[in-house]
């Protein structure tokens, strides 16, 4: 005799509850993780302002001695900066201010130039000091310095360890 395969289960799927439920704790998932993430992108906005400032000043030191003349560093209002040779005038390098973000408030310490001689040492008398980065709802702030002798540094105003100003 032939036997017969018992009925298979009517449903091999989801319940419409069981796919309800699962939507509803993403939901809550994702609610809980958006501050955070918000945080986070805020955070990425201030290092990448701040990084995009400070390869422009160590731009400027490196073509200053590459050269052997003195080149600057200006830094504008809106956030845009140039690196250019002093005399005879001719720019080296420039980065808009709608490539950084918008988001990202910058302070400035000091003038908004500084002009590196053929050694690689700030040549002007008021030079830029130091920068100071932030955004709202980031909660990392950032510092770019600018030493006596030229170096410029990356660093964290409210952190200690090696990072720390």
């Amino acid at each position: 005799m032939l036997n017969r395969s018992p009925m298979p289960d009517k449903s091999s799927g989801f319940t419409l509850i069981e796919l309800i439920t699962s939507i509803a704790v993403l939901g809550i998932l994702l609610a809980i993780a958006a501050p955070s993430f918000n945080r986070f992108m805020r955070n990425i906005e201030v290092r990448n302002a701040a990084e995009s400032i400070l390869s422009g000043i160590q731009r400027a030191r490196a073509e200053a001695v590459g050269r052997n003349t003195n080149v600057s560093f200006t830094l504008s209002n809106d956030s845009s900066w140039t690196v250019s040779v002093v005399a005879p005038a001719a720019q080296i390098e420039s980065r808009p201010a709608n490539e950084g973000s918008q988001n990202v408030t910058r302070t400035i310490t000091g003038s908004a130039t500084i002009t590196f001689n053929n050694l690689g040492i700030i040549a002007n008398a008021e030079p830029l000091q130091q920068i100071d980065f932030s955004a709202e709802g980031s909660n990392r702030p950032l510092r770019v310095t600018i030493g006596a002798g030229g170096n410029a540094r990356l660093c964290d105003p409210a952190g200690s360890g090696p990072n720390a100003c």
